[in-house]
């Protein structure tokens, strides 16, 4: 099963420990102080939508980017209820394809993490370089390899909830930077007028990036980078930093 098929149903449920309006405001914050206030942002990695809705609520014209149908499917629902007028696309973010250029990218949450091959994260920037406006802004976070090592790496999560449970087992490669996710879900279906929780099984993996590697990345694919925070803050990257955020500007097209 690919991921975030069964995990679809129930994300909103386990991620209510995310501050959500909190990591906007800090979003919004970066996007005014880099310029951008208004105009088409797209969001890469959407989600269910989340962060989308709150960036739309905010002013934005909002455009969010996903691969995983199963949680497309829960954003058009939420933006029904809402009557936002958000445009969200099922895309590959390593092949995205927008009908113009945008003010500004956006990528929370760790999904550049997903994108466990070097090359091909390269190719997301290029890709975002190409449907930036002329000096676009690039704001994306990312989970450290301390996060990984220290914090993650072959430590057992689990939830047991009324309304579904989880075991999450994480294993850390540190040659290969890879962490990968085991995710065993159990979700309640009605049969024959009781209750049976399905097991369902999912696996994920991400790639642990250093700044600097970053960096170079942004700079091959034509990207001016800008800046590296220690996450909701203005403050440079500190060794136990769990997440940090990226700021990089478009400066001239590149072949893609």
């Amino acid at each position: 099963m690919g991921a975030y098929e069964s995990f679809a149903r129930v994300y909103d449920l386990f991620m209510d420990n995310i501050p959500y309006a909190q990591w906007c405001e800090y979003l919004k914050k970066l996007l005014k102080k880099y310029g951008v206030s208004d105009g088409i942002v797209l969001e890469l990695g959407c989600g269910t939508g989340n962060v989308t809705r709150k960036l739309a609520e905010a002013g934005y014209d909002m455009i969010g980017v996903d691969n995983a149908p199963d949680m497309l499917e829960i954003a058009m629902e939420k933006k029904a209820e809402d009557g936002q007028d958000i445009l969200y696309l099922c895309q590959d973010m390593r092949e995205f394809e927008l009908y113009g250029t945008v003010k500004a990218v956006v990528s929370i949450c760790d999904s550049m993490n997903y994108i466990t091959e070097p090359e091909d994260l390269e190719t997301v920037f290029r890709l975002v370089n190409n449907y930036l406006d002329p000096g676009g802004i690039f704001i994306f976070d990312l989970n450290t390899v301390y996060k990984y090592r220290e914090l993650l790496g072959e430590q057992t999560i689990a939830e047991n909830r009324e309304d579904a449970s989880f075991i999450w087992d994480n294993f850390y490669d540190e040659e290969e930077r890879i962490n990968e996710y085991d995710l065993a879900l159990f979700i309640p279906e009605e049969s024959n007028g009781e209750t049976l929780y399905r097991k369902y099984e999912e696996v994920h993996y991400q790639r642990a990036y250093e700044p600097e590697e970053i960096r170079e990345l942004l700079e091959r694919a034509g990207m001016e980078f800008i800046a590296a925070y220690d996450a909701f803050t203005e403050e440079p990257v500190k060794e136990n930093s769990e997440r940090i955020y990226m700021i990089a500007r478009e400066q001239g097209k590149k072949n893609r």
